[in-house]
């Protein structure tokens, strides 16, 4: 079984391959080639290539356990976004509940979009969004950390923990993200951490493309007023 925390099992993916031909393919020896781990005559002692995750969503339909695939690909991925939006304590709660969420609507997955990270991107930053005050707290957190560096007491541990937080995310920064709006928040996020085109950001966050580009621009302004920086190393 694989588990991000208790609340999210799904058991082990099939093999591809399985004595007497492909799970989602034609009767062996046909030659046809109409499910993702066909190979065909000609490619004897050889896997097929990996299957998409829409291919993976698709299978999950009547092979459920094939949504496995899907978690093992971007459950990381999505564990250490959470985690930098949130905190720890938040994120495996978020990255179960992103699976779940995703599991139960996957029949409304858009199968010609091969790549699944925007969709879970777009389910996770719902879920962030109900932990908008917890997030704002922990920015502004890691914004007064060089002030508290020297404090002493009883939660001197989680003091440590924060301020290494703050080495990776500069005090200043952390300052200017809390006074971002959530949805400008949750879409420079989206480009800068998770790494997403416009394109992709779009998809996740259920927008115009052109609206992706106008309100980056806008962000990146306020940042260059709250950071005193050039438009280049914005």
């Amino acid at each position: 079984m694989r588990t991000v925390s208790g609340d999210l099992r799904f058991p082990s993916v099939a093999p591809a391959h399985e004595p007497g031909g492909s799970r989602l393919g034609t009767e062996p020896g046909s030659g046809a080639r109409t499910g993702p781990y066909d190979t065909g005559p000609y490619d004897a002692g050889r896997y097929a290539p990996e299957p998409s995750d829409a291919e993976l969503i698709e299978a999950s339909l009547t092979a459920p356990e094939r949504f496995a695939g899907v978690f093992d690909r971007h459950a990381d991925e999505i564990h250490a976004y959470a985690g930098r939006r949130l905190g720890p304590e938040h994120a495996d709660d978020v990255t179960a509940e992103t699976f779940l969420v995703a599991f139960r609507k996957r029949q409304r997955y858009d199968t010609t979009r091969p790549d699944a990270r925007p969709w879970l991107y777009g389910i996770a930053g719902n879920l962030i969004s109900g932990h908008r005050r917890s997030e704002v707290r922990r920015l502004r957190a890691l914004a007064r950390a060089p002030r508290d560096a020297d404090e002493r007491g009883h939660h001197e541990e989680e003091r440590g923990a924060e301020r290494a937080s703050a080495a990776a995310l500069r005090p200043v920064l952390a300052a200017a993200l809390a006074r971002l709006s959530a949805a400008e928040r949750e879409l420079l996020l989206l480009v800068a951490w998770a790494d997403l085109s416009y394109e992709e950001a779009a998809e996740a966050l259920k927008i115009p493309i052109g609206t992706v580009r106008s309100r980056l621009h806008r962000v990146r302004a306020k940042l260059r007023r709250h950071l005193d920086l050039s438009e280049e190393n914005v």
